[in-house]
């Protein structure tokens, strides 16, 4: 039988295939990327045939087109698999972690049966090709091979000169932003991967907005007036004497600034001891008052947050670097991070350490995990404990490690201080969530949740949170016991919503119905002192990278808030949560990245250009935290302060 299938025009249905799979797995929505991705795909195709003809014989032409067509399969469901894993796109800046991640197989092989249909799918093509390979025309190569080299070049022009008359799409994300997720959306994820691997060897540089952020909405009047939490800093001197063109964009970006004005809380809790805990995959789903009873307390009284949401960027070290920072954390700057050891003055251990504290960090996992041995340091804490550097020794630290046995054996180690910080990274609410031999802990206290009517998953969810519970409530005993409590604050924020549960699955446990985007993210921000009786209720919206803010403005420590993505929560500045993909929550209203669409509160005048100006202050923030680590620019303005 006559072979009929040019074999460009099979590579060129693969790639569209398996792209338009991906985008419609991930962002389920139709938009003017398809045209994008379309040009793009016809380019690679090219390239993929000019490769392939590149080999005399018929026999290493359908071997080679074999070979691409798995490699495209595995690149595809590799991709589509690690967004399932962490919720957010695979960067080439992310294999700086991978050996650690891979420690979490278990997650791994979850995420692929959770995916396995949609693998089979993409899997459709090579089934196919095996069985009608004979269809295809693998003759002999071209004599002008070189023209169809040429011809790859001059649609990957076409496809890049496409996107010029689209400057708030494809020209955007092409030349200007560097948004993972709308490179994919936009282009498709061969390209976009493409991009992520020319931006990380050649750097990419992206432009801060300069503007005073008009949000058209009234802020909280303040009845006294207040200073403003910021420091003494000639930043127009730096911006003239500075020939680095980052440093000054920054500059400008922070004299322009506001920042956050001291409130009647600013040294609310000054000279108290602090305890800061990440709670491993602590989500407000997880407060019950007979399950969880100790959160369920610590969650009703003091501060109350009603609207605080704890948006995942690549799971925990993620939310740390948000918590310990105020800054926005992307893969990339996660990167930066671990390699460049920045200063964080501002962060949380060096804020408390130059007041005087004894700034403590422990971990009950392996110490080296997410590298944190080479953060730590930046974060300013007197000393860094964890398993394999010290506290194997006092505990077993066997997967999965006991909360209330960290607690235990490191309490003695700054209980007796004057002043002391303490930050416990937790990890017994670690998925899996099951009863086998993944989860000791959810196996630990199954007795305690088997007769809830909950599907398996979300009862070892439970029972894993549980056992954090109990470690708090070791931790207040112990605290009472040597007479600290009432002189120690208490602040709980977890690191991200337990995101290996489906949200079905979140939905057993939440009283209400949560999308998503936005309302899987929502949780509970604790603020808690014994002494503290009078329950104080804050409806502004706020999330992780407002912790820090919120807490140095508590114990009256010094900061500029300028120089600081997050804002203190207990401010008259209007509230503001950023999701990884750009979408965002204000005391306004919602904007979905995605859909590009905003939803109104229906609470204040809100115009188009309050959306305009709001999406300009999330790229801004994006952008600033990434120039911030990559210039060590706190070093370079504060020193040592």
């Amino acid at each position: 039988m006559k072979r009929s299938i040019n074999l460009f025009f099979y590579y060129f249905i693969l790639i569209l295939y398996l792209e338009f799979i991906y985008k419609y797995l991930i962002f389920r929505h139709i938009n003017i990327g398809i045209l994008f991705t379309f040009f793009f795909s016809l380019s690679i195709a090219l390239l993929l045939f000019f490769v392939t003809k590149l080999f005399r014989k018929r026999k290493l032409q359908r071997n080679v087109s074999i070979i691409f067509t798995i490699l495209l399969i595995i690149f595809f469901g590799a991709n589509l698999v690690y967004y399932e894993l962490l919720d957010t796109p695979f960067s080439i800046s992310t294999l700086s972690i991978a050996g650690q991640a891979i420690d979490f197989y278990a997650l791994g092989i979850e995420a692929i049966f959770k995916n396995i249909f949609n693998i089979l799918i993409m899997c459709i093509p090579l089934l196919i090709l095996i069985f009608t390979n004979k269809f295809i025309d693998y003759s002999n190569r071209p004599r002008r091979l070189y023209k169809v080299f040429i011809s790859f070049v001059i649609v990957l022009i076409i496809s890049i000169i496409s996107l010029l008359p689209f400057k708030q799409s494809g020209y955007k994300y092409y030349f200007k932003i560097n948004n993972m997720l709308e490179s994919i959306d936009n282009f498709g994820l061969i390209t976009a991967q493409g991009l992520d691997i020319k931006r990380y060897i050649f750097g990419f540089e992206e432009e801060i907005v300069i503007q005073k952020i008009d949000e058209n909405v009234e802020e909280k009047k303040q009845e006294i007036e207040y200073v403003q939490n910021q420091l003494d800093i000639d930043f127009n001197t730096l911006i003239n004497t500075t020939s680095n063109e980052i440093e000054k964009n920054l500059y400008n970006y922070f004299n322009n600034e506001t920042g956050t004005y001291q409130n009647e809380y600013t040294g609310y809790y000054k000279d108290k001891n602090l305890i800061f805990i990440l709670a491993e995959g602590f989500n407000s789903i997880a407060v019950d008052p007979n399950l969880t009873p100790t959160l369920y307390k610590l969650t009703h009284t003091g501060f109350v947050f009603n609207n605080y949401y704890s948006p995942i960027f690549l799971s925990t070290t993620g939310g740390e670097f948000q918590a310990t920072t105020g800054l926005i954390p992307t893969q990339e700057i996660l990167d930066i991070w671990r390699k460049n050891n920045p200063t964080f003055n501002f962060a949380l251990g060096n804020s408390f350490s130059k007041l005087g504290y004894n700034a403590n960090a422990y971990h009950n996992w392996n110490y080296k995990y997410y590298k944190r041995h080479l953060t730590m340091p930046t974060l300013g804490f007197n000393s860094y404990t964890g398993c394999n550097n010290g506290l194997e020794k006092l505990m077993k630290c066997k997967w999965l490690p006991s909360d209330i046995d960290m607690i235990n054996v490191t309490t003695p180690n700054y209980i007796n201080e004057d002043k002391f910080l303490t930050y416990y990274i937790s990890v017994s609410g670690h998925a899996p969530y099951n009863f086998m031999g993944g989860n000791s802990i959810a196996k630990k206290n199954k007795d305690l949740v088997k007769d809830l009517e909950y599907s398996t998953p979300v009862k070892a969810y439970l029972a894993s949170q549980i056992e954090f519970d109990k470690a708090l409530e070791t931790l207040i005993k112990n605290l009472e016991t040597a007479g600290k409590l009432d002189d120690t604050v208490i602040v709980i924020t977890g690191d991200h919503y337990p995101y290996t549960l489906t949200n079905e699955e979140i939905n057993e446990l939440s009283d209400y119905n949560r999308d998503e985007t936005f309302e899987v993210n929502r949780s509970n921000l604790i603020i808690w002192n014994n002494d503290d009786t009078v329950i104080k209720t804050v409806d502004k919206v706020g999330s992780q990278i407002d912790v820090l803010p919120t807490i140095l403005n508590l114990f009256g420590v010094e900061y500029d808030s300028r120089m600081i993505i997050g804002n203190d929560i207990l401010s008259n500045t209007p509230g503001l949560a950023i999701f990884n993909d750009r979408s965002w929550i204000s005391d306004y209203g919602r904007y979905n990245a995605t859909s590009k669409t905003f939803t109104s509160n229906n609470n204040g005048n809100i115009t188009d250009d309050y959306v305009n100006n709001m999406n300009i202050r999330v790229e801004n923030s994006f952008i600033v935290s990434k120039m911030v680590v990559e210039t060590d620019i706190y070093k370079k303005v504060l020193g040592d302060k």
